[in-house]
């Protein structure tokens, strides 16, 4: 048996006036099942009221989540290194849309980072610089975004809680962005209250207190961004190792107070201690000279110590790009004497910037690749044969002198060739054939057994 709305009263179970205008607006005009009881009153069996149903927001469906899962990867580096790049750019594509929806991404993705390759070899440092430079690319997209107090703190315990739970060291530069991720002074110094009676524990002379603490730095990092420096310079006071991963907040307080050069000269004492990095310690001094606005002296203390990058080319290129006031072949100059005994290195960053004559001359004056010097005459022996002539004879040279890496006859037979076409270019086979002959007929060197037949040995 079925009855309208009109017909029920859903609070008394009794009958509704017929005077009542219309049933509350949520309920919307369903029939309801009413049955017969067996002393013929009427009984519901079953009630269905429709609420209005809030739009639920699909969340958002990262790629990069499925693939982190726990143990996701076996002991190769290369699938590891391959999917946190993608997941990277993922990140840093949303943020260009949507920056609170890349830093949650974000912070998904540190924290799933870990546990996903724990199980690859990390022997060979590459899985290690692969996470740091992901952690160096997706800090700024975490701190700059404009959330909400409730979820920025959410972020910040899930990334605290990520590094806590590290138990191989991925993280470690983490922390150092803490104060950045807290966005404000107010929850930094909310943060360095949490943490700096931990911190001073773990700094004690007592040997049952003294200990490591993997948060020290988000601390001092928290204070520095809460601007709490003397606090700050006092607890450094307890760190009697002088460990520069700590004392580089002391530095950096310094420099805030606008004590510049007691800032550099504690530098420089920390530099001394058990395993500082120079490099570190050239940037930190560099990015301090470099914000009171004295450049000159950056470049001539700190610049080269401080931009050193994985080739000879680009050290070259971060510093010319960071002192651009200044030549680069003086920039060159300052860094050919750097290395005493490996001027040949920077051969290539000398024909870079077309110094050509003296890139030969740093080829000639100490070991050079091979293989470099084969691609130099092949570029330049339409355009520049006399510089091809030089990088051709050259390669020759080391390769004769056992230099080079996995060096073959056809790393020989193409130096041959090149120095032959130049000479073709410049009308002077006939001399450089009889200076060949002169180096390589005879002796017991690997370009001579190679050349043998064409040199008519």
């Amino acid at each position: 048996m079925h009855l309208g709305l009109d017909a029920i009263n859903l609070e008394q179970g009794g009958m509704l006036n017929n005077n009542h205008a219309s049933p509350p607006m949520y309920i919307i005009g369903r029939l309801f099942d009413i049955e017969e009881n067996a002393g013929g009153k009427m009984a519901r069996s079953k009630v269905e009221i429709d609420k209005p149903k809030s739009e639920k927001v699909e969340p958002f469906k990262w790629q990069f989540k499925p693939r982190f899962r726990r143990q996701a990867f076996g002991w190769k580096s290369q699938p590891a290194i391959t999917r946190i790049k993608e997941a990277v750019a993922e990140i840093k594509k949303v943020s260009k849309k949507d920056p609170n929806l890349a830093a949650e991404g974000a912070v998904i993705f540190i924290e799933r980072l870990v546990p996903a390759i724990e199980q690859v070899d990390g022997s060979s440092g590459s899985i290690g610089t692969a996470v740091n430079n992901a952690i160096k690319t997706l800090s700024p997209i975490i701190a700059i975004a404009l959330a909400k107090e409730t979820q920025r703190d959410d972020w910040l315990e899930r990334l605290f809680n990520a590094a806590q739970d590290d138990g191989y060291g991925y993280l470690d530069d983490l922390v150092d962005y803490w104060g950045d991720f807290c966005a404000s002074k107010e929850k930094a110094s909310q943060w360095a209250d949490d943490l700096i009676d931990i911190v001073r524990s773990s700094w004690s002379s007592d040997p049952k207190l003294r200990g490591y603490f993997k948060g020290a730095p988000a601390c001092l990092s928290a204070l520095c961004k809460a601007e709490r420096y003397e606090e700050l310079l006092k607890l450094l006071e307890l760190d009697t190792i002088k460990f520069w991963h700590y004392q580089q907040y002391g530095v950096r307080a310094l420099a805030s107070l606008g004590r510049v050069e007691e800032a550099l000269r504690h530098a420089e004492v920390c530099r001394a201690t058990l395993n500082t990095s120079g490099a570190q310690v050239d940037a930190v001094c560099e990015e301090i000279l470099l914000s009171f606005g004295l450049k000159d002296e950056a470049y001539q203390q700190y610049a080269i110590g401080a931009n050193q990058g994985t080739t000879y080319l680009s050290t070259f290129r971060a510093i010319a790009k960071k002192y651009s006031h200044i030549q680069p072949s003086r920039i060159l100059v300052d860094l050919v004497n750097s290395t005493p005994g490996q001027e040949g290195k920077w051969f290539a960053t000398a024909k870079e910037i077309g110094q050509l004559d003296f890139a030969l001359k740093l080829a000639e004056s100490s070991p050079c690749a091979p293989d470099t010097l084969n691609r130099a005459a092949s570029d330049f022996v339409e355009t520049n044969p006399r510089f091809a002539l030089g990088a051709a004879l050259c390669s020759l040279h080391w390769i004769a002198q056992g230099y080079g890496y996995e060096v073959t006859s056809s790393d020989v037979y193409k130096a041959y060739q090149n120095a032959l076409y130049a000479a073709d270019r410049l009308q002077e086979t006939e001399q450089v054939l009889d200076i060949l002959k002169k180096r390589y007929m005879q002796g017991n060197n690997f370009v001579t057994q190679v050349l043998a037949r064409e040199l008519g040995s």
